[in-house]
């Protein structure tokens, strides 16, 4: 019998490892189509001849906009020395729900169109991000692990990375 138990015990710990590779690979296949959607709505788009600064309407706006909405770990990088980079600025930050990412994305939208007098260029919504792009700026929102695994202060290490605390 204790044989028996053994075999069956081994067989469940085999088959829970299977599952267990294949929802990883389900979740891995999932964070490669966000990347491609990112890269996507990033390429074919031209540069603006217009360069922003952080003093820029537009960029105090959006820093104000994600503030107000609580978005955490709030970080420009400053990307105009980067030849191949497709906008001036990237603004990141975290959220800690699906509702927190969508109310920080509509009123980075809202205030923008109401302080600017602009609208986005292009909002693309994934599972645990969000991307708002207004050419020379882009805000990516994301949830932390998704931040981490996505990266981008690395993937642009070369950019001036400045933190943006709330004031």
């Amino acid at each position: 019998m204790i044989g028996a138990s053994n075999m069956a015990c081994k067989f469940t710990d085999k088959v829970s490892v299977i599952l267990n590779a294949r929802k990883d690979i389900a979740k891995q296949k999932q964070i490669y189509s966000d990347l491609d959607k990112i890269i996507t709505a990033l390429q074919g788009r031209k540069k603006s001849a217009v360069r922003l600064t952080r003093n820029s309407k537009l960029f105090k706006t959006i820093l104000k906009a994600i503030q107000d909405k609580k978005g955490e770990d709030i970080v420009s990088l400053d990307l105009k020395k980067i030849e191949e980079a497709v906008a001036d600025f990237f603004i990141v930050c975290e959220a800690n729900s699906n509702i927190q990412m969508k109310a920080i994305a509509d009123n980075v939208i809202e205030q923008v169109e109401l302080d600017c007098d602009e609208k986005p260029y292009h909002v693309e919504h994934g599972a645990h991000w969000t991307l708002v792009d207004y050419v020379n700026v882009v805000v990516h929102i994301f949830h932390s692990e998704q931040r981490k695994f996505y990266d981008l202060e690395s993937l642009w290490e070369d950019a001036e990375r400045q933190e943006h605390h709330d004031k």
